[in-house]
């Protein structure tokens, strides 16, 4: 197999500074201008899904800015330069576009998990708060706060889209975050109670009254999770969270939101609604995510059996090595 140095042409990949392919401490070559070739590095081939035989030149350039500090992410665009001499590099064949499951699809499959695949609610409902937890970390770890603690809002909806974010907020904790738990409507359910109970345990406050000024959270938090309503949600939005929701469309800092952001259609979304700056999608990206504009977009809940995966034409992407979240958007 021959090695060509890499002529002009480029195409994206994704790559995790984490990677030790991203930590090659070698020097650029010295014919090129650092101005001109910021951070380049030569990895030989292959890299993560591309199957070449060449040598590939990859330039990591900062592609994702903190909103509240400015600061830079610790994500970056690669740019790979592939030869084609008369006969294109092997690459991977593309995937089928991932399938956004309707209302009624998403409760189906939620229910078949239940049911034919004898998952319980709260051991989906832990997979979930995890992935959401790691989500969070991967976009805003807790160096990236300007305020010398991370302290994160937690707001809890009545239904397992709130059991969700109860269990992110714990793992937060773990993380080395200082959540802060809304949770104004507690179901009287044993799951519930045994979540909020956990939460208490590890000393993460419950917010009595939701701050009404937008300015207070902007101040207090680095970041908001959004953790109302999910996937069931239809209807008119109820009080508290009419006001909630009013509120949170007020702040600055980033919210991010599980599943679908609160108050959206689930097929349809809602352009004068809430606009996170991070969607985490559980189990598949429902429809209304393809309205969502903001910077980061993961899937998460490592958990659909590949038989109901086939049966529902979801397409999942594969998630990397044993992550339980996939990253499916760059800022």
């Amino acid at each position: 197999m021959h090695r060509f140095p890499a002529p002009p042409g480029t195409a994206l990949l994704p790559i995790h500074p984490s990677s030790p392919r991203a930590q090659d401490p070698r020097p650029a070559a010295p014919h090129r201008s650092a101005a001109a070739h910021p951070r380049t590095r030569r990895v030989p081939a292959p890299l993560r899904g591309v199957t070449v035989s060449s040598a590939l030149t990859v330039t990591r350039t900062p592609s994702c800015a903190t909103a509240a500090s400015g600061r830079t992410r610790g994500l970056s665009r690669v740019s790979v330069s592939v030869p084609c001499f008369g006969v294109c590099p092997v690459l991977e064949a593309p995937r089928a576009a991932v399938l956004s499951p309707r209302q009624d699809e998403a409760q189906a499959i939620d229910q078949e998990l239940f049911t034919e695949y004898k998952f319980s609610v709260d051991q989906l409902m832990e997979l979930a708060g995890l992935s959401c937890a790691t989500a969070i970390a991967k976009a805003y770890p807790p160096s990236s706060f300007t305020t010398s603690r991370p302290s994160v809002l937690v707001v809890c909806g009545p239904g397992n889209n709130g059991g969700d974010g109860l269990v992110c907020a714990r793992h937060l904790k773990m993380f080395g975050y200082e959540p802060t738990v809304h949770y104004p409507k507690r179901p009287s359910k044993p799951l519930f109670e045994g979540l909020t109970t956990q939460c208490q345990k590890m000393d993460i406050p419950f917010l009595p009254e939701f701050p009404a000024e937008a300015a207070l959270i902007d101040e207090l938090y680095g970041l908001v999770v959004d953790a109302i309503f999910g996937f069931s949600f239809k209807g008119a939005v109820r009080e508290p969270f009419g006001s909630i929701l009013s509120t949170l469309e007020r702040i600055t800092v980033p919210i991010a939101s599980i599943d679908i952001p609160s108050g959206w259609d689930v097929e349809k979304g809602k352009a004068d609604g809430l606009q996170p700056d991070m969607l985490i999608s559980l189990t598949a990206p429902k429809k209304a995510a393809m309205h969502f504009a903001g910077r980061y977009h993961f899937l998460g809940g490592r958990f659909v059996p590949p038989a109901l995966q086939k049966k529902y034409a979801l397409n999942l992407p594969p998630y990397p090595e044993t992550d339980c979240v996939l990253q499916l958007s760059k800022a």
